[in-house]
């Protein structure tokens, strides 16, 4: 319901917004431009099997559940053939479905519902690495050295009298050493093999045209088969220096002092954007607009942009944004260098607050004295987010993030408001990062934990035997997605009402111009295709101008022409 607030102060006298990026009738007719795309972590989404494991008919059943929130596409995390190592990132057949999820069967009849209700299907791609059990790294253990086989994989001799170092100083992401030695058939020690991951999951050669070939295959097996595009996991990592230098930075290549993320030896190399070219083409030879969107960690914004360029990638996750801390100059700063860099090379930019990967913005944003722990969870032992705070600035800033012109994912569960389970049991853990850091690092599973569906059910009607294969906090039974689609003020009925403003009025397709009277507010205001976004992020009301209240993170927001501190609110001007 569309309501009016009482006339304030307008725009001051001589101030202007202050345009930073405009809108291209030219480009409006591709989707992916201004698309909303909905992460689903198959696992965790819902459980018809009855194993406490979610599977590919759960995702099919709810996407009417899916449709109302005007989404255009949703993103499937791995669904592949897989021995679990890593949540089935570790791929061991990328053309088959893993039992746990369901069979190819399944898959086809997701895409064909989906398709139903306008939904395209985005499935997630991994190229550079699989599992230690797919048949090609078998074939690689059990063929001798400097063979065909042996060469779709990154083996190289150790160092050492012996061979008995690693041939360098890589570190894994999940901890520990990025190299693992073999033994040979014979019982003797052998080459050593490269995994930026875990040890069960080695990089591909990509130095190889065999493991090209391999992957063009891959992607024209699923293209037939109807997906609207791919997510690129780690699309920054395929080609490594050559010669595998020492590295004393990070191990994911993350900017630090003395060590400029640019020089990382095992990412952004110049090579890996041929492979996104032919891929492009590929894609290019199918109808509906099909997409790539490349998961790079790489800085400054200016060199993620290399992915976007006109004829590879068609999107790249900013994770500049996605963690922005909770600060308005800092945020301006993001969103204006984002717009600007993207805008260089035609692309559009991506917003992100929550993903699979790190832990839910609800928590991040409640956090008021830090986050000590070096690794990437919340644990019982941590400093407990205040979820009160949390729960309003997370709505706060996913009204601001569906206001921006540009693409939008969304997380599972981010539109319930769900927090991370911070006080996960370590028992219940199986991130490998825990486990190959002694529990150092807690690792995602915090982020990962299965959805609550209906209040009084089992497993809050994720799974009809009450199995989840990690266990949910009791508190997300008031966040069940049955309470809140009865609920005018809740957090799904804010995502409702949002999304369906932000087509209505293509927002996405818009424009952007700073409002400047609040420059020095903490607050952040911007307008867009005549709707004025303004967040405030600092610790007292400031005013509104002038307009109709169109949707408010808060239920009282912006009514009496003020606007609360962590809350936010859009205005069509008077």
């Amino acid at each position: 319901m569309l309501s009016s607030v009482a006339a304030p102060s307008a725009l001051l006298p001589g101030a202007s917004p202050v345009p930073v990026h405009e809108a291209s009738a030219e480009r409006d007719r591709q989707w992916w431009r201004s698309s909303v795309i909905y992460q689903i972590y198959p696992r965790s989404f819902r459980d018809l099997h009855g194993d406490g494991i979610g599977d590919l008919p759960g995702i099919t059943a709810e996407i009417p559940a899916l449709a109302e929130l005007d989404i255009d596409a949703i993103w499937l995390s791995p669904f592949y053939k897989s021995p679990q190592k890593d949540a089935g990132y570790d791929v061991a057949d990328y053309c088959s479905v893993d039992p746990i999820f369901g069979t190819l069967e399944d898959f086809d009849a997701l895409v064909a519902t989906a398709k139903k209700h306008g939904i395209r299907v985005i499935v997630d791609l991994v190229p550079n690495h699989c599992s230690d059990q797919h048949a090609l790294f078998q074939a690689a253990l059990a063929a001798p050295e400097n063979s065909p086989a042996r060469d779709m994989f990154i083996f190289r001799d150790g160092t050492g009298e012996n061979g008995e170092n690693p041939p360098n100083n890589w570190q894994s992401h999940f901890g520990g050493p990025a190299w693992t030695r073999i033994t040979n058939p014979d019982g003797t020690p052998g080459q050593w093999y490269l995994h930026l991951f875990d040890s069960t999951q080695p990089d591909f050669n990509w130095d190889n045209p065999a493991v090209h070939q391999e992957f063009e295959r891959i992607l024209r097996f699923w293209l037939d088969r109807g997906v609207g595009g791919f997510r690129v996991d780690v699309a920054h990592a395929l080609i490594k220096k050559s010669g595998l230098p020492d590295w004393g930075g990070r191990a994911d290549g993350a900017s630090i002092e003395g060590f400029p993320g640019h020089e990382a030896p095992m990412f952004g190399q110049a090579g890996i954007h041929d492979i996104y070219r032919s891929w492009r083409k590929i894609l290019e030879d199918y109808d509906g607009d099909r997409v790539l969107c490349a998961e790079a960690t790489i800085d400054p914004l200016d060199r993620l942009t290399d992915w976007v360029r006109s004829d590879e990638m068609h999107q790249a996750f900013n994770f500049a944004y996605l963690h922005h801390p909770w600060d308005a100059g800092d945020l301006r700063s993001t969103i204006e260098a984002s717009l600007k860099a993207f805008d260089k090379v035609g692309a559009p930019t991506t917003w992100v607050l929550s993903n699979h990967d790190v832990v839910r913005h609800v928590s991040r944003f409640g956090l008021t004295g830090g986050h000590a722990r070096s690794g990437d969870g919340l644990g019982p032992e941590d400093n407990q987010p205040d979820h009160v705070l949390g729960q309003a600035r997370a709505r706060a800033a996913s009204l601001l993030m569906l206001g921006l012109p540009g693409g939008v994912y969304l997380y599972q569960g981010e539109e319930l408001g769900l927090p991370d389970h911070t006080a996960l049991d370590h028992g219940h853990r199986q991130d490998p990062t825990f486990h190959r850091t002694n529990g150092e690092r807690l690792g995602r599973d915090g982020c990962r934990v299965p959805l609550p569906w209906t209040a009084d059910a089992p497993s809050f009607g994720f799974s009809s035997t009450g199995k989840a294969w990690l266990p949910q906090p009791e508190e997300w039974r008031g966040l069940a997605r049955n309470l809140q689609a009865l609920e005018p003020a809740s957090t799904l009925s804010l995502y409702r009402t949002a999304l369906r403003l932000r087509r209505e009025l293509s927002l996405g397709h818009g424009s952007l111009a700073w409002w400047p009277e609040y420059d020095a507010e903490g607050v952040v205001a911007f307008l867009n295709n005549g709707v004025l976004v303004v967040m405030n992020m600092g610790t007292s009301s400031v005013e509104l101008p002038a307009g109709e209240l169109l949707v408010s993170s808060a239920p009282e927001a912006g009514r009496d022409g003020f606007l609360a501190p962590d809350t936010a609110v859009w205005l069509r001007l008077a």
